[in-house]
C-alpha cells in the first residue's frame, strides 16, 4: 500500500485519459490536485477568470477533438465558471470540469452558515450532462469513471466532478489498482448497420436534388475530408448549421456558406433528400419548417445522440452513429453507385447556385472598395484574412461584430472558425482564442471582437502573454452595443432609422459606450498593440504582428453607422419568429 492524495488519483486517472492540458486558476482546496498535473505529463495553464477557463476548455475540446479540462475552486471559484459552463454545454463541446468542495461534515448538506457553501452539484447539475459529488476517498476511481463515461455518452457536453477540499488535498493509503479507460467506457462510437448504409444509399441514389446538412457532430468528429469525398461523390451541396459551419473548405463548388442565407433557403426548398449529419435541425435552422424548407422532403438523419433523431423534423431513416465511421462506409457503398446521368442533372443544378453566390459576394464586396476613416468593419476580417491566410483559426465575438465577422471570412481549413453559435455569449471569444492556440502553439489565431464583448474579458490579454499563445485580438471599436442600438433605433422611430440610419446621441436609451484605448490596454499587459482607423493602417498593423509572431492587440476604429447596419440582420431577426409553414 502507497499513500495518495485525492487530487494524485483525479490527475493519474486524467493521465490515462490521455489529457495533456487542463485549464484553472490555482488555489488551496485544490492544491493535492493541480501540483500532481505536471508529474503526470499535464501541463495548467491559468486564466484570470475562471469562465475563461472554461471556454478555454471548450474551444481546446473543438479545435482538438480531445477532452476539455477546466477546474474551479469551491464556492466563488465555482460560481465564476458556471457561465462559462452554461455555454459550453449549450455548444455542445466535451468539457469536465473539476472543482473542490468544502470539508465533508459541514457541506452536503451545509451545517448553517457554511462559508463559501452552496450546491455547487445541485446548481451544475441543471445546466450539465451530469453532476455529482465525491463521498470519500475510496469512492474517487469510481465517480471519476462515471464521469468519463457521461463525458463521451451521446452529444458532447459539460460533465461535472465536485469532490471536497479535504479528500483532495489530505493522503490516504490505497492499493490504487486503476482501471484504463477501455474497461469502464467505450472507446469506439456507434457504427451504423449495413442495412441501414445500404438504405441510405438507396435513398441518396433514388433522390432528384439530395443535400447534405452538416452540424457540429461534423466537427467534433473530425470528419472534414470523408465529407468532402461523400459530397464529390453524390454531387450533392452542403449546407451548414451556424454552429457547423466549416465542416467543409469552402473554396469547394459543393459547399454553400451559411453567410448565403436566401441562397440556402432555396437549396433546402428545392432538395427532394436532406442528409443530417450531427445537427439538431435546431432554431437558428428554423426548425427544419417551411418556407425556410421543403416540408415534403425525405430526411436521413445521423447523430450519435439518438434522442436528437426525429425530434424537429420527421425522418425517413434514422440512425445512431458517429458522422465519420457512417461517412466512411457511406462512401465505400456509393461506389460507382449512382448513374452518370443523375450526377450530371445534379452538377447543372447547382451551377445556378454557385453563380448566385459569386453574384452575392460581388455585391458583399463593394464594401471592400471604401476607404474611409474610420473604416467599413467589413475590412477588418477580410484584410486579417488576406495577410494571414484562410488556412489561420479564426474566432468571432459580439454582436454585430459577429456577423460581419462571418460575412467576411472565408474558411479553408475545416474547423477553423469558433465563436458560441448556439449561446451568441459576449467575450467568451477572448478565451476561446487561448483555448484555440493552446492547440496549436506554434499557430496564430485571429479574434475578431467587438469592444462590447471585450470589455467582458479583457485581462485575459496577459494570459495570452505569460503563456506565449499567438492571438492577435482584432477589437471592432463603435463605442457602441451595435446590434441593441440598431434595433432600438427601429422600435422607438423607425421612419428616421431608416432614413437617416441613425438617430441622434439623445433619441438612444444607454446604448452608447466609452472609450476604452485596448491598443494601450494591451501595451500595460506586455502585448503589442496599435490603432488604426483606415485600411491601409490595418493592413500595415497586420503585417506587424504577423512577423511579431506573440499576443497582439489592434485597435479596430470603425464607422459606427455602417457597423450598425450589418450584413443579413433581417434574417437574425426572422429566426426568433416562428416559421408559419407546417
Amino acid at each position: 500500500m502507497a499513500e495518495f492524495t485525492g487530487g494524485e488519483v483525479v490527475a493519474k486517472m486524467l493521465s490515462q485519459e490521455n489529457v495533456e492540458t487542463v485549464f484553472g486558476i490555482i488555489d488551496g482546496t485544490y492544491f493535492g490536485f493541480y501540483s500532481n498535473l505536471e508529474p503526470n505529463g499535464i501541463q495548467l495553464i491559468t486564466p484570470r477568470h475562471e469562465t475563461s477557463a472554461a471556454h478555454m476548455a471548450g474551444a481546446y475540446a473543438r479545435s482538438s477533438g480531445k477532452l476539455g479540462v477546466c477546474m474551479a475552486s469551491n464556492g466563488p471559484g465555482v460560481a465564476n465558471i458556471l457561465p462559462g459552463l452554461v455555454v459550453e454545454q449549450g455548444e455542445g463541446n466535451r468539457v469536465l470540469v473539476i472543482t473542490s468542495s468544502r470539508r465533508t461534515g459541514i457541506m452536503y448538506p451545509d451545517r448553517g452558515g457554511t462559508y463559501q457553501c452552496f450546491d455547487q452539484t445541485g446548481t451544475i447539475k441543471q445546466i450539465a450532462k451530469w453532476s455529482e459529488a465525491v463521498p470519500s476517498f475510496d469512492r474517487i476511481p469510481e465517480l471519476m469513471r462515471t464521469a468519463l463515461r457521461e463525458c463521451y455518452n451521446g452529444r458532447p457536453g459539460v460533465v461535472h466532478l465536485d469532490i471536497p477540499e479535504n479528500i483532495l488535498n489530505s493522503s490516504f493509503k490505497s492499493t490504487l489498482n486503476l482501471q484504463q479507460p477501455h474497461q469502464y467506457r467505450l472507446t469506439e462510437n456507434p457504427s451504423p448497420s449495413d442495412n441501414q448504409v445500404k438504405q441510405a444509399a438507396n435513398l441518396l441514389a433514388e433522390a432528384k436534388f439530395p443535400i447534405i446538412h452538416a452540424g457540429s457532430g461534423v466537427i467534433h468528429a473530425q470528419a472534414y475530408d470523408v465529407l468532402e469525398t461523400v459530397a464529390k461523390q453524390l454531387q450533392a451541396m452542403v449546407t451548414t448549421s451556424w454552429a457547423g459551419r466549416g465542416a467543409m473548405r469552402e473554396s469547394s463548388p459543393l459547399t454553400m456558406p451559411m453567410t448565403h442565407i436566401e441562397t440556402n433557403n432555396q437549396i433546402r426548398n428545392e432538395a427532394d433528400l436532406v442528409l443530417v449529419l450531427g445537427s439538431r435541425v435546431g432554431e437558428t435552422d428554423w426548425w427544419g419548417k417551411a418556407p425556410y424548407w421543403n416540408p415534403d422532403q425525405t430526411m436521413i438523419q445521423v447523430d450519435l445522440d439518438p434522442s436528437t433523431i426525429g425530434r424537429n423534423k420527421p425522418v425517413e431513416l434514422g440512425i445512431q452513429a458517429d458522422i465519420n465511421i457512417f461517412l466512411e462506409k457511406l462512401s465505400d457503398t456509393l461506389q460507382d453507385y449512382i448513374p452518370k446521368a443523375a450526377l450530371k442533372r445534379r452538377q447543372s443544378t447547382i451551377k445556378k447556385y454557385v453563380q448566385a453566390c459569386k453574384k452575392y459576394r460581388k455585391k458583399l464586396n463593394e464594401k471592400l472598395e471604401e476607404r474611409d476613416a474610420p473604416m467599413n468593419p467589413a475590412h477588418v476580417s477580410a484584410m486579417a484574412q488576406d495577410v494571414f491566410s484562410r488556412q489561420v483559426p479564426v474566432v468571432a465575438d459580439g454582436g454585430n461584430t459577429t456577423i460581419w465577422a462571418n460575412f467576411f471570412t472565408s474558411i479553408e481549413k475545416p474547423g477553423g472558425i469558433y465563436s458560441t453559435f448556439k449561446f451568441g455569449m459576449l467575450g467568451a471569444g477572448v478565451a476561446q482564442a487561448l483555448g484555440v492556440a493552446a492547440t496549436n502553439p506554434e499557430e496564430p489565431v485571429l479574434c475578431v471582437i467587438g469592444d462590447g464583448a471585450m470589455g467582458f474579458h479583457p485581462q485575459e490579454i496577459e494570459t495570452a502573454v505569460r503563456n506565449n499563445l499567438n492571438v492577435i485580438y482584432l477589437v471592432v471599436c463603435d463605442k457602441q452595443w451595435g446590434m441593441v442600438k440598431i434595433n432600438q433605433n427601429i422600435a422607438l422611430r423607425p421612419v428616421k432609422t431608416l432614413v437617416k440610419k441613425s438617430l441622434d446621441d439623445h433619441e438612444n436609451i444607454n446604448s452608447d459606450l466609452g472609450e476604452i484605448a485596448f491598443d494601450q490596454m494591451a501595451q500595460s499587459m506586455g502585448a503589442h498593440g496599435e490603432r488604426v482607423s483606415d485600411p491601409h493602417a490595418l493592413r500595415e498593423a497586420l503585417k506587424r504582428a504577423k512577423q511579431l509572431n506573440q499576443c497582439t492587440v489592434i485597435h479596430c476604429d470603425v464607422d459606427p453607422v455602417k457597423h450598425m447596419w450589418a450584413p443579413g440582420l433581417k434574417y437574425f431577426k426572422d429566426m426568433h419568429d416562428e416559421p408559419k409553414g407546417k
